[in-house]
């Protein structure tokens, strides 16, 4: 039974730059960050890195991992934070945990091993809230799966870059939603494929959005989940359909395949 909350789930995803943009400082947004490291340092990175995790977790901590192929560079930690709250939240989170001394010798111990830093700001597109299937990623913090880590998931970030234009995103999600429900519900799909979330940039290169997809579990290999799901949806007409015309909205697609930390609630 497809997941759908509502008939109007399309349409209100047409109407997400008049209802999500009307205050960013209060309204929830998405921070992703990606931390190129020095190679030689990663190890060093990453086992401070999991050291401080609890620290790191009194921020909304969504997904911490590293990618294992794509269009993401290697070495590269790739973190995503959900603040409920908005850049409100976010101001007041990190500055409260730049105050802390353990906060403080961890970046002493990190500092060198990172070349360059990157921030963003997104938000998560409506639609997010109107499938049953797609939990979004407040769900992650507050259901942390990281007790579960060890398995062989993956997460599938896909990167779409659209075309100049203010009614190129809320074309984009329109079409999207009205294809999602052949893709979620085509026969074949490997059981543990998930859509996470559809994120929509607000600060930083605009008219890009991502998909966040997890595939694989404890038992199940990420990697040939999502293959299975992949070749399911090529089945899915009218995925098929709505892709076509979204390819003609957008100017470049690429995916990267990061692998969560043992220490990300999303896994």
């Amino acid at each position: 039974m497809l997941g759908l909350r509502s008939a109007a789930a399309a349409r209100s995803s047409s109407r997400i730059l008049t209802t999500q943009y009307l205050s960013m400082s209060t309204s929830p947004i998405v921070e992703p960050r990606q931390y190129q490291l020095n190679p030689a340092a990663t190890a060093t990175y990453t086992k401070h890195t999991i050291q401080s995790s609890d620290l790191r977790k009194t921020l909304p901590l969504a997904f911490f991992g590293f990618p294992e192929t794509g269009s993401i560079a290697l070495n590269t930690a790739v973190h995503l934070y959900h603040y409920p709250g908005g850049t409100r939240q976010r101001k007041d989170e990190r500055a409260a945990l730049a105050k802390k001394d353990e906060w403080k010798q961890y970046l002493g111990g990190v500092k060198e091993c990172m070349m360059e830093q990157k921030s963003e700001i997104f938000v998560e597109a409506g639609l997010v809230h109107e499938f049953e299937q797609v939990t979004g990623l407040e769900y992650w913090i507050k259901n942390d799966c990281s007790m579960n880590s060890g398995g062989e998931s993956i997460v599938e970030l896909r990167k779409y870059q659209l075309k100049l234009g203010y009614d190129t995103v809320p074309n984009f999600l329109k079409l999207y939603a009205q294809a999602l429900p052949s893709k979620l519900n085509a026969a074949g799909t490997h059981p543990t494929t998930q859509l996470v979330t559809i994120l929509v940039s607000d600060v930083g290169k605009l008219n890009t959005v991502f998909e966040v997809w997890k595939h694989g579990g404890k038992s199940s290999c990420g990697m040939e989940a999502m293959e299975q799901s992949r070749q399911a949806s090529r089945g899915a007409k009218e995925w098929r359909a709505g892709i076509a015309e979204i390819a003609k909205l957008a100017t470049s697609f690429d995916t990267s395949i990061l692998k969560p930390t043992s220490f990300s609630p999303l896994q």
